[in-house]
């Protein structure tokens, strides 16, 4: 058994409010440099604005490479917060293991210090809560609530795991 899930930032409301950032800076560069007049009533060098594009662009692209990859079969755990973190972890090593529902923690991403210990995930509020033998918590999001209930109650049975 084999479990592999790969989610993305694909939320619209994500993309927009990146893009209409964009949008609204290329209005005002366009009011400063070409019409010679300052869309915020300050002027800002033309230096700083390229850093802001480059800065924009960094972002963009942050956006299009961030990843969360999971995969789980019955000897292990590997979670991969493409590019910031990875993480493996051994069903030996897994005292409690269960599907929740962790609601709104704040936002997406790496969410350390939360009540589940920390939270990895890209979208949605259901994901794979671990908790280790060594006491760590942490949740991995996830889109595909049955299938990965499926291998994770398998591994708790083949593992006494709770």
């Amino acid at each position: 058994m084999e479990f592999k899930e790969i989610q993305k930032f694909t939320q619209w409301w994500i993309w927009l409010i990146i893009i209409g950032t964009i949008a609204y800076m290329a209005i005002g560069d366009y009011k400063q440099i070409i019409l010679g007049n300052s869309f915020n009533s300050f002027l800002v060098s033309n230096s700083n604005l390229l850093i802001n594009y480059a800065i924009s662009i960094i972002v963009v692209l942050l956006f299009l490479i961030i990843h969360l990859k999971t995969e789980i079969n019955v000897k292990e755990i590997r979670i991969r917060f493409f590019p910031l973190t990875h993480k493996h972890i051994l069903w030996d090593d897994v005292k409690k293991a269960e599907i929740i529902n962790y609601g709104f923690i704040g936002g997406w991403g790496i969410r350390p210090w939360t009540q589940y210990g920390t939270v990895y995930n890209i979208k949605g509020n259901k994901g794979l809560y671990i908790e280790l033998k060594n006491g760590k918590k942490l949740v991995i999001g996830t889109q595909k609530e049955e299938e990965i209930r499926e291998i994770v109650n398998y591994a708790c049975k083949m593992y006494n795991i709770e």
